[in-house]
């Protein structure tokens, strides 16, 4: 810390009263952004633009805040159970108290949440996890003014495009965006109808619209995507996000079509005879995950995948070693006890598992059976011991995913309300 009392081995914090006395080695890594800000203070101006007011003398920082709040965000903080609402506390002033030490709405319980939620939306309250003195701050510098307009054009034009729900003009750039995305996809579909293809051998100009409109949807998801490499915030984060390269991979494919054409002079027709291109074509399905960015429910099926990839593991290693045993057993008993009247299609482990599986997933298509009574038995076991097996983690996987829909739909309502001010402004 490079301002404060010299000597002093600690720091005290008085909120709203309440002192808290924390040392200076704490200070720099405190899980609270306001708190920790504190550490890279260098003058008293520093310093009053993060809390109220500063004692020298007794090396003591207040703030003018809720005591008892921060009691609760200082005890989550710290791993002390969940964060709460504060008994006989309004949710949207403890969610401020929250938003001023630098947490967020995904820290609260679950149950905490919805509450929240349920307040916001009759209040149509919103509020905003920026910091609100940021752009101020910028302002007071010398030139800060130009800077603080650009700062504040370039969010605007973040959000626009990555949060379709942020502003007017977001949604309609993203009912745009899911308009190219449909329409490369009928069209995707429709060129490998046979009728489809035989009329474009006979009509030439059909095949040309139909490049057309794929070139116009390229262009589109083109330079969207370099718009929002433009805009954002952190170039290296940008290219690391999934949803960034699975854009990559559904653009790539045609302008390396294109380049083939261009130089091994290839017609269209001989293109797409080949093995290498018809794979690249088919990349383009790639476009329908896109729709990821517009729609919620997506969004959610991604976030939970992400989140319960241990109980994803963990219900591959229970198939696993299911269709391991079952698989060995079924072989033995149907092909390996009598050869004589042995059953043909459980002729080897890995034949058989395929058996375990379609069965433990009750799927059932029939082209296999055991033909044996013990092996009809062994086949009971094996539905039942799946139902049981896939039934055991699919409910932690349920909770995530009913906890990731509420915060994205939390998050979506925020901007909703925002949406709604605009509009009426």
């Amino acid at each position: 810390m490079t301002f404060g009392r010299s000597g002093a081995a600690s720091v005290v914090l008085n909120v709203g009263g309440a002192r808290y006395s924390l040392s200076r080695e704490l200070l720099k890594d405190f899980p609270l952004r306001r708190v920790s800000r504190l550490h890279g203070c260098r003058s008293e101006r520093d310093v009053l633009e993060v809390c109220d007011d500063y004692d020298r003398e007794r090396n003591e920082y207040f703030f003018d805040r809720h005591s008892e709040a921060f009691g609760f965000i200082l005890l989550y903080v710290r791993g002390h159970g969940k964060l709460r609402f504060a008994p006989r506390m309004c949710e949207l002033s403890f969610y401020n108290e929250m938003i001023y030490w630098g947490l967020e709405g995904a820290h609260l319980e679950y149950c905490c949440q919805r509450r929240l939620d349920d307040r916001m939306s009759d209040t149509y309250t919103f509020y905003s996890a920026d910091e609100p003195g940021a752009l101020g701050r910028d302002e007071a510098r010398p030139g800060g003014a130009d800077a603080a307009h650009s700062r504040r054009w370039l969010e605007r034009m973040r959000r626009t495009f990555e949060e379709p729900t942020s502003s007017l003009a977001a949604q309609i750039l993203a009912s745009v965006s899911v308009i190219f995305v449909i329409v490369s996809m009928v069209v995707l579909c429709a060129s490998t109808l046979p009728d489809w293809r035989a009329a474009a051998a006979d009509n030439r100009s059909l095949d040309d619209r139909s490049r057309i409109i794929e070139a116009i949807c390229i262009g589109w998801f083109t330079a969207e995507c370099i718009v929002r490499f433009i805009v954002s915030k952190n170039k290296c984060e940008f290219v690391k996000r999934p949803l960034n390269i699975i854009d990559l991979l559904a653009i790539t494919p045609y302008y390396i079509s294109v380049l083939m054409t261009v130089f091994t002079g290839e017609n269209s027709q001989l293109q797409r005879a080949g093995v290498t291109l018809r794979v690249l074509r088919m990349m383009r399905i790639f476009w329908v995950i896109k729709l990821a960015r517009h729609f919620i429910g997506l969004q959610t099926l991604g976030l939970t995948l992400k989140r319960c990839y241990r109980e994803m593991v963990m219900l591959l290693v229970f198939i696993c070693v299911a269709m391991a045993i079952f698989s060995a057993l079924s072989q033995l008993l149907e092909h390996g006890l009598d050869l004589e009247t042995s059953n043909k299609d459980f002729a080897s482990i890995p034949a058989a598992c395929w058996w375990v599986i379609i069965s433990m997933t009750t799927v059932g298509y029939g082209d296999m059976y055991p033909i044996t009574m013990p092996g009809r038995i062994l086949g009971g076991v094996c539905v039942v011991s799946g139902i049981v097996l896939l039934a055991l983690p699919i409910t932690f996987i349920y909770h995530s995913f009913v906890q990731c829909y509420h915060e994205l739909k939390f998050r979506s309502a925020r901007y909703s309300r925002s949406v709604s001010a605009e509009f009426l402004n």
